[in-house]
């Protein structure tokens, strides 16, 4: 099984150490192989994604991937600016649907923003589309305007546009999923103002006739937004559009305690995937030894249950973090009086120890 670590930027090449660290620990027959992207590939090699590092995503079974992003880049052209090489990997590879799980531990209720009640218990699947909307849609660019409020200015455009294979192939994702959990499918939308949306809606209805065991409610994405800090355990399964869900996972990330506790899949029509943090690449605090891992080690648990078809393993690591908040080992995103804080290192130490243990048991 080959993987394609891209550590990236920032942060990304200290919580992805602790992610191969857990994987190695597993003793799984992986090959892993390392490439620069983002920031990192551009100042080896003058692009953010090398033809070398997409080749060797390409040729992958599963690709873990750290962070992008540094404000030094923020001058640069935008082509060559660290972000283009995620969302280059995403069209390339055909990553369309994105797994952002938001699940509240026991132990972490009190570090959420919202009170224990509200996220005691919690278990969210956001999934979003990622290959389409406005982050994809053409045309795009700038121009002077012929019309609006200010014919002759200068103006900036973006497309928003879905086609029906594209809503329906998520949609298909979104219902299957939900079979699996609590059978209950929301849709978020804009379709009171947008006529993307409106179709999008459609669609939805459609498809979820084929699902009748599967429940599904449709909400405006600003409501949604109000609904994930008023009563967040409403939801099961929300679905939505590539900007939106952009928006509400990190809302919902920080639900669990921090976007640091945020793994999240994107995945092909085959279930080949890029495995990430929901978090970015922080460089106020690289270097520090102070990022907290365990999204990126939750990753590649998801890695090896969606891609690698290692469920066993997964749960391994899964109940190795669970075991390691048990104990009260906090990075300092997560700390509150009563816990321990420790480092990246630390963190990624004591999830290695949890799995060797359970592996020796």
């Amino acid at each position: 099984m080959k993987i394609a670590v891209l550590p990236g930027d920032g942060i990304g090449p200290e919580i992805v150490d602790e992610a191969v660290r857990v994987l190695k620990v597993l003793d799984l027959p992986l090959e892993m192989e390392f490439a620069a992207v983002g920031g990192a590939a551009y100042e080896a090699s003058g692009h953010p994604l090398p033809a070398a590092t997409l080749k060797l995503a390409q040729d992958a079974d599963a690709v873990l991937f750290g962070a992008v992003g540094d404000w030094k880049y923020d001058k640069l052209d935008r082509p060559l600016r660290p972000e283009q090489a995620i969302l280059g990997l995403r069209k390339e590879l055909g990553l369309f649907a994105n797994f952002r799980p938001a699940v509240c531990y026991p132990e972490l209720v009190h570090a959420s923003s919202l009170k224990p009640e509200l996220v005691a218990g919690l278990d969210i699947l956001i999934i979003r589309e990622l290959t389409g909307d406005i982050y994809f849609g053409q045309p795009r660019g700038r121009r002077t305007a012929v019309d609006g409020h200010f014919p002759g200015s200068e103006e900036a455009f973006d497309t928003m546009r879905y086609s029906r294979p594209e809503i329906e192939r998520i949609a298909h994702v979104a219902f299957q999923a939900a079979r699996k959990r609590g059978k209950r499918v929301t849709s978020v939308d804009k379709a009171n103002v947008l006529e993307t949306f409106q179709f999008w809606k459609d669609v939805m209805i459609e498809v979820g006739a084929q699902y009748p065991d599967v429940e599904l409610d449709h909400m405006y994405v600003d409501n949604a937004a109000m609904q994930l800090v008023k009563a967040p355990k409403r939801f099961d399964v929300v679905v939505t559009g590539n900007m939106f869900g952009d928006i509400l996972s990190d809302a919902a990330a920080m639900l669990t305690g921090s976007i640091g506790m945020l793994p999240s899949a994107s995945l092909d029509k085959n279930n080949k995937g890029l495995y990430e943090p929901s978090h970015g690449s922080a460089p106020d605090i690289a270097g520090k030894g102070i990022a907290n891992p365990l999204a990126t080690i939750l990753s590649a648990a998801m890695m090896l249950k969606f891609s690698l078809n290692q469920p066993e393993a997964a749960t391994r690591i899964e109940s190795a973090v669970a075991a390691v908040l048990a104990q009260g080992l906090r990075t300092p995103d997560i700390w509150s009086e009563g816990t321990q804080k420790v480092g990246t290192r630390e963190m990624g130490d004591a999830v290695v120890a949890a799995i060797t243990k359970t592996i020796k048991s």
